[in-house]
C-alpha cells in the first residue's frame, strides 16, 4: 500500500505506527497510515487484519515509588 521511498514500516512490523500518515480526524480521534493501520489518539491502533492493539501510552507504565 506504501509508495514512499523508502518503504514505511508494514502493518505486522514493530515499527508500525511510524508510517505516514495519509489522512486524519483529530475530532473523532484517529489517523489512517499508509500502511492500512488506524492510529488511535490513545495510541490504540486496528491493523487492516482486524487485530487491536490496545492502547500503550508510556503514561500506563506503573510509576516508581518515591521517598518520603
Amino acid at each position: 500500500m506504501c509508495a514512499h521511498e523508502p518503504r514505511c514500516p508494514g502493518a505486522d512490523s514493530p515499527g508500525r505506527d511510524e508510517a505516514r500518515t495519509v489522512a486524519t480526524h483529530p475530532q473523532q480521534g484517529w489517523s489512517l497510515l499508509c500502511n492500512g493501520g488506524v492510529l488511535f489518539e490513545d495510541t490504540g491502533e486496528l491493523l487492516p487484519s482486524g487485530r487491536v492493539v490496545a492502547p500503550h501510552r508510556p503514561t500506563d507504565r506503573p510509576k516508581a515509588a518515591s521517598a518520603a
